[in-house]
């Protein structure tokens, strides 16, 4: 059996074991925190059941629960696993000072692994003589529903490491894409950045209301990126695949490159009036109870995925 260790019990560790454990894999959570440990298997419990109710968990939550045990110190947690994954607050003094310690602790073939949304590993790993086996594996929240995970390269990371992480994830059910050198944002929060500048920028100036901006995502662009791709979305929007696209349309896509609209950042007015509108719809007392509904509306998505690959 496969031991995985989770280092931070919060939402994305917690979410971590669940992905682990799910799989079949003997899980040692731990937390700085006395508090969070305590609570971290209930919470962790209410979601496997969540999970089965949504047909997305083939054993009984109990059983699942059972392969997820409470490491009183870092030690314990990561002491003889195969994998670890840090899910600590974005302090690149605190990952280099747990990394290090990780790193003296863990066995030497174990794969280190950060959950970081933004530091580069190699901001925390470079002076580690095991530097070879750390990389950034970097979720989508919560990632026990979306299952991409971003495995990121350091300058120093070798192919082993990043083969057995990649497979270890495809083993969980996960999604694992390799990012081959680092880059900030990683791939996926560029791609995010990208569409929410534009967007904000659209309803800056005027063009659209953040209602119907959400609205030409949601029942748009969306309805075909849940299941596809941009680029075989394109594949498929012209006779002969992509590079028709591009012979057809590229000049257009050219000139929005070269002429983009005027920049606003994210200090313009805008935020607090798209805050606003936000507030109006959503009081900021139910965010956690949509947020819940948004978790409900995932497990659907992620079933009807699942049903729809088993008859393609």
């Amino acid at each position: 059996m496969t031991t995985v260790g989770i280092v931070g019990a919060g939402l994305i560790g917690r979410a971590w074991a669940i992905v682990f454990a799910r799989a079949g894999c003997a899980v040692r959570l731990t937390d700085a925190s006395p508090d969070a440990a305590r609570v971290a298997l209930g919470i962790i419990g209410d979601s496997l059941r969540d999970l089965r109710g949504a047909g997305l968990l083939d054993e009984a939550p109990e059983t699942v629960l059972g392969r997820i045990s409470m490491a009183d110190d870092l030690a314990g947690a990561v002491a003889d696993t195969d994998y670890v994954q840090e899910n600590l607050p974005e302090d690149r003094d605190l990952k280099r000072a747990v990394f290090a310690a990780m790193d003296a602790l863990a066995r030497p073939d174990a794969v280190l692994a950060s959950s970081t949304s933004a530091i580069p590993g190699s901001a925390f790993t470079e002076g580690l003589a095991g530097r070879a086996r750390c990389l950034v594996a970097h979720p989508v929240n919560p990632p026990h529903l979306v299952p991409l995970v971003e495995l990121c390269r350091t300058p120093w990371t070798s192919d082993e490491a990043i083969a057995r992480a990649r497979a270890l994830h495809e083993a969980a059910g996960q999604v694992p894409i390799t990012v081959q050198k680092e880059v900030e944002g990683f791939v996926l929060n560029r791609l995010q950045g990208a569409l929410l500048n534009e967007a904000l920028k659209l309803v800056a100036h005027g063009y659209v209301s953040a209602e119907d901006l959400d609205k030409t995502v949601r029942d748009g662009l969306g309805l075909r990126w849940s299941f596809m791709g941009p680029f075989e979305t394109i594949d498929l929007n012209a006779p002969q695949g992509v590079a028709d696209y591009g012979a057809r349309y590229g000049g257009f896509y050219d000139r929005l490159a070269a002429e983009p609209l005027p920049p606003c950042g994210w200090r313009h007015p805008v935020v607090q009036a798209i805050d606003a509108e936000r507030r109006a719809a959503l009081p900021a007392d139910r965010l956690a109870e949509r947020q819940a509904w948004r978790d409900r509306r995932l497990m659907a998505l992620v079933a009807h995925k699942k049903a729809a690959a088993a008859k393609d």
